[in-house]
């Protein structure tokens, strides 16, 4: 667990009046108190000077003695803020979806203390939103006004790699003069001024909607799209300057980039996996692994205990995949005529996702085997469910692995070792009640990481890719500073 609870329970008497408000003061810019804690007054009962009861009353008037809650400190990174789970999902439960809630808070967003500052190129529509076909209301629009109607998304398996979407959206409403908290990121119109240089094509959905080969019969639109955005991006100064090192490429669907992935090598990613990437073009060094956003229902008051659960093993989806995808083949044949165990085929289809929600709802275990990639949007799909993940995959990368320890809400099984017969259901019914039990609590706790929405609320998703991205930039700098140790000199034998 990444996030500690710090409490005020009593004040050390030998604790200086003066000393304690300066410690309170230095510690205000870093520790993020919701509330000052209650102290508990105590009646005094014997004879004292007038004297004594001023300067006793004076001591609670100062550390401002009232029955205000206790606060919370949240251990993080530097320059990051990381939210109690349990406090995530209250505020989930009483804030509103509709783009209406950006500025319903009274704690508005402070540009000025964002964690990172972000420049957005100023792409065309065809780039982002007009894939979603949203039309400009007047000549020159590139953007639409989000805080009054924000572009609807296609929906579907689109959705699933959808954090293009998502993190622009959050982009375009960090300036807003009344945006609400949270704000990690903030886009800044001087690219000089910035961490990191966001680039808004929507590769996914490029992908998944323009993939057919156009009237010409020899490329595709997002082909085309694909080689229009590099060839801007060659051009710029900001491109010229770092040599992209600094810039920020979405792609999230594995096929996603498929033409020009190469040509970018230096920037850094924003993927699912590195399943189709060599790693000199993507790597967990300087790329980013964001979750998918989960299919299925979300499982809203879940109360449900272990004996409530009565599938033991849950696994539905397609069966037949390429490349590491053969152990799904393997595992079906093995495990399809277990007792309490659910392994069978399915897809969108015949309400296929309706199933799968009340499948995962109630099973205890739910698998998520590698399919072409090493990743699957079923484990998000698990976690939304709080069905423990049992993870067969060798090679697979996770969202936010520097700060949190899956092993605390996650089954990691080694393909050779689930392809014995027998094994993962020996060690599934091995798993103890109390110890299934912490892992369902500790899924409840996390969800909230994994959540996509607009707007955003602190620490889901988008936040939390945020604070992935800031914590890559000093290797950005460094990279770029090492870049430039001999970049005068040169220029000047040239002149």
């Amino acid at each position: 667990m990444f996030s500690a609870d710090f409490s005020l329970n009593k004040i050390p008497k030998s604790t200086s009046v003066k000393s304690l408000v300066s410690e309170m003061a230095m510690e205000r810019n870093t520790i993020n108190l919701h509330s000052i804690g209650s102290i508990k007054r105590r009646p005094m009962f014997c004879s004292f000077s007038l004297v004594t009861l001023l300067c006793f009353a004076s001591w609670f008037l100062i550390l401002g003695t009232t029955n205000r809650p206790i606060s919370h400190h949240y251990e993080s990174l530097p320059n990051t803020t990381i939210m109690s789970t349990a406090d995530f999902n209250k505020h989930i439960q009483f804030s509103s979806r509709d783009s209406s809630s950006l500025f319903s808070s009274h704690r508005r967003c402070d540009p000025t203390k964002a964690t990172l500052k972000v420049f957005m190129y100023d792409l065309p529509p065809e780039f982002h939103f007009g894939l979603l076909g949203w039309k400009p209301e007047r000549d020159n629009q590139i953007w639409p006004d989000v805080a009054s109607q924000t572009p609807h998304h296609p929906g579907g398996l689109n959705l699933q790699h959808s954090v293009e979407y998502w993190l622009t959206l959050d982009l375009l409403s960090s300036t807003y003069p009344q945006r609400n908290e949270p704000c990690t990121a903030v886009r800044v119109e001087n690219s000089q001024e910035a961490d990191v240089l966001f680039v808004p094509f929507f590769s996914s959905l490029s992908y998944n909607r323009h993939s057919t080969l156009i009237s010409s019969g020899i490329v595709t639109r997002n082909q085309l799209l694909q080689e229009k955005m590099v060839e801007f991006l060659m051009v710029q100064e900001e491109w010229k300057r770092s040599g992209g090192y600094d810039h920020i490429i979405l792609a999230h669907h594995p096929n996603s980039m498929f033409d020009v992935r190469m040509k970018l090598w230096p920037c850094m990613f924003i993927l699912s996996d590195f399943g189709r990437y060599p790693p000199n073009v993507a790597n967990v060094n300087k790329d980013i692994i964001a979750p998918y956003k989960h299919m299925i229902k979300q499982f809203i008051n879940d109360s449900t205990r272990y004996d409530d659960r009565p599938i033991l093993l849950f696994f539905q989806g397609a069966i037949q995949r390429k490349d590491g995808g053969f152990i799904r083949r393997n595992l079906f044949k093995i495990l399809k005529h277990e007792k309490d165990v659910h392994f069978s085929f399915g897809s969108v289809r015949d309400n296929g996702i309706r199933n799968a929600s009340s499948g995962m709802h109630s099973s205890k275990f739910c698998l998520n085997i590698a399919g072409d990639t090493p990743s699957s949007n079923r484990l998000f799909d698990a976690i939304a469910s709080h069905c423990v993940p049992v993870i067969v995959s060798d090679e697979i990368e996770l969202p936010f692995e520097d700060v949190l320890d899956y092993s605390e809400f996650c089954v990691f099984v080694r393909t050779s070792d689930a392809l014995k017969k027998g094994f993962l259901v020996n060690l599934v019914q091995n798993i103890s009640k109390d110890e299934w039990t912490r892992m369902w609590n500790r899924l409840k706790q996390v969800e909230g990481y994994f959540e996509y929405q607009y707007p955003s609320l602190k620490d889901d998703a988008v936040q939390m890719i945020w604070q992935a991205v800031a914590r890559k930039v000093h290797r950005i700098k460094l990279k770029l500073n090492r870049s430039r140790r001999f970049a005068k000199f040169e220029e000047k034998i040239k002149i």
